[in-house]
């Protein structure tokens, strides 16, 4: 009699900060989001380039990090939700700040937004991942939150 082996792969998540819990920036309103995200946005691609991004973030509301999730064409890009809420779950976020760039320069949000903006806030909802904001920001230094 022959027994069958079954190889079980193991998933490990790994997450590995390098700043301490004690200098990590505080994220208090739109405006505190909106200039991480200019930080760490091409200020050379703004303009040309839909880009999504996302500021994972603790309980008090301080940053783990910062992720880009999709770079597109002139007027949009692609946004799997399952990425995002991937990545807040390997940082262990208890809130999440979403952030995209409109190259026209228009700061209102088109109905897709809307539409991703509650698909992002129903998937975290089942997670207990707060959606705390999506920021449209532009290079003229304005954003709609």
């Amino acid at each position: 009699m022959k027994t069958q082996q079954t190889t079980i792969s193991e998933v490990r998540l790994i997450y590995r900060t390098k700043i301490k819990a004690s200098e990590r920036l505080q994220v208090k309103c739109s405006r505190d989001a909106f200039d991480i995200f200019m930080e760490n946005w091409d200020q050379d691609s703004i303009e040309h380039i839909e880009e999504f991004k996302l500021i994972l973030m603790t309980r008090s509301n301080k940053v783990l990090g910062i992720a880009s999730i999709s770079k597109g064409g002139i007027s949009g890009t692609l946004t799997d939700v399952r990425i995002i809420l991937q990545l807040a779950i390997k940082s262990n976020a208890s809130g999440i700040i979403v952030c995209h760039n409109h190259p026209s320069g228009n700061l209102n949000p088109s109905e897709s937004d809307t539409k991703i903006t509650q698909k992002i806030k129903d998937a975290g909802n089942i997670m207990d991942i707060q959606l705390l904001d999506h920021l449209i920001i532009t290079a003229e230094d304005s954003y709609y939150s």
